[in-house]
């Protein structure tokens, strides 16, 4: 289909493939729901998880009755391993947000095949997040000391101390994105209960979905509150990662203590988390049979949006080594040349380049952002690259900072790499146990985007969206 604006035109692609009809969508997202046949693929996702999350219980164990000598923190690293997972599983947690909050505000209808996981997506990657400054505290059974409680300790929190922001910030952006996820699961939940077989299954999502009846009234309601939760959720995506930015930029280390990290924080959030949003998209896709709902336009423009916010990224270590050459600060400089010249870690640093450079180029070609293995493959090599990047952020500014006296090579330990392989266990689990209890797309939406489809013409949401922002477009 061609849609032309003045004297261009525009290739679009379908939001839903041919055939999709309300019945056709129950079936294929609905019905698995509601089976009691589990498939294969699932028990052995959700074996592979089980198993790390055991590794995940057993490394927190170990943590709380040996104490946090099991990492290789030392001085000066003592930021090490669980303050660079906790920023990656932050920022992976940010592109649901910006999937469900900031697409439905911008009336992008390729949201809806995508929002429904990627929000989910993101509460099990805060979940993970969260945990780790908790476990890092070395003293975990007493992490409520930094919520403002009335006692008698006179611990108020210290309001100066960036754990205590991390704290505040992630409380917020969880307890928005879980309920702006929960308010857009109401209606498939009435449609689970309505269609549900057994009388569990029936008392089970009819107590979950809240009595909705799908009346006028309800959905008006519904829309109010759906729309001020993603007006609400938008600029917590700029500002919870601002606020773990920071955490670094408020110090007077090298490397850290940057006006760009806010943005730079950010731009490389959503950047890590389109690539998970990928990663879980492609094998879904395949796994239920969705190559009509998730078509290739969502993996063209996701891919575009990778493309994008990764190029910010690489501006951002342009200018960060830039920043160190202008300021004329020894230190600065030092902090720049043992980042990419340094013989102990400069392979992280040119990895993480391959990574999260060379490896998106080819994303230039549209025959690359449409082939789902391809995809799937750069996708891993940017979450690499972003994890990596956390690394050199963390690691190799704190090795060697103001005084040769008190520099000192960091090395994980075993514990470190069990407690991080296992948090995939406890983000797998809890991702495979939404897939078999509740719709991994928000059928309702797909619903109404397949009756415009049917009455209106496949772009008819192209041309809302074009109205509603004042274009002039022709058919």
């Amino acid at each position: 289909m061609a849609v032309t604006t003045g004297s261009r035109v525009v290739e679009t692609t379908r939001v839903l493939g041919p055939g999709q009809t309300p019945t056709v969508l129950d079936d294929t997202v609905n019905t698995p729901v509601l089976s009691g046949r589990t498939p294969a693929w699932w028990w052995a996702g959700f074996s592979i998880s089980a198993l790390l999350l055991g590794l995940y219980l057993l490394s927190v164990v170990h943590l709380i009755t040996s104490g946090v000598g099991i990492f290789g923190n030392n001085q000066p690293v003592a930021w090490a391993m669980p303050i660079i997972n906790f920023v990656w599983w932050i920022g992976i947690g940010h592109a649901g947000t910006l999937i469900s909050a900031a697409l439905l505000i911008f009336r992008q209808p390729w949201r809806t095949s995508i929002n429904r996981f990627a929000e989910a997506m993101t509460i099990f990657a805060v979940v993970c997040a969260g945990l780790y400054p908790i476990l890092h505290l070395g003293r975990p059974w007493v992490f409520y000391w930094l919520m403002p409680y009335p006692n008698t300790f006179g611990m108020f929190p210290q309001f100066r101390s960036p754990l205590t922001w991390d704290v505040f910030a992630i409380t917020a952006y969880a307890t928005v994105s879980v309920v702006f996820w929960y308010i857009g699961l109401i209606p498939d939940l009435a449609t689970l209960r309505d269609s549900a077989k057994s009388r569990f299954q029936k008392l089970l999502y009819g107590s979950l979905a809240l009595g909705w009846n799908g009346s006028a009234r309800a959905w008006t309601r519904y829309m109010r509150a759906y729309l001020l939760l993603a007006a609400l959720s938008f600029p917590l995506v700029l500002s919870v990662h601002s606020t773990i930015a920071m955490d670094f930029a408020v110090s007077q280390l090298p490397g850290w203590n940057n006006t760009i990290m806010p943005p730079y924080f950010v731009a490389g959030a959503v950047f890590a988390g389109f690539a998970m949003v990928l990663i879980l998209a492609i094998p879904l896709r395949r796994a239920f049979h969705l190559r009509n709902v998730i078509t290739v336009r969502h993996l063209d423009n996701a891919a575009k949006l990778l493309l994008g916010t990764g190029l910010i990224v690489v501006y951002g270590y342009g200018i960060e080594i830039f920043m160190a050459w202008y300021s004329g600060v020894e230190f600065e400089v030092y902090m720049a040349y043992n980042r990419v010249l340094g013989a102990d870690h400069w392979w992280a640093f040119w990895l993480l380049i391959l990574c999260n450079f060379v490896a998106i180029q080819p994303l230039w070609f549209r025959s690359v952002r449409q082939n789902p293995l391809a995809l799937f493959v750069i996708s891993v090599f940017v979450s690499i690259g972003m994890w990596l990047e956390r690394f050199v952020i963390v690691v190799v500014s704190l090795t060697k900072d103001f005084l040769p006296s008190a520099w000192f090579n960091y090395t994980p330990t075993f514990w470190d790499w069990a407690l991080y392989a296992g948090s995939f266990g406890l983000f797998g689990t809890l991702f495979f146990l939404f897939l078999r209890l509740l719709p991994a797309v928000a059928t309702t939406e797909m619903k109404e985007l397949a009756h415009h489809d049917a009455h209106h013409g496949s772009d008819y949401y192209e041309r809302i969206r074009r109205e509603y922002y004042g274009e002039e477009a022709e058919a």
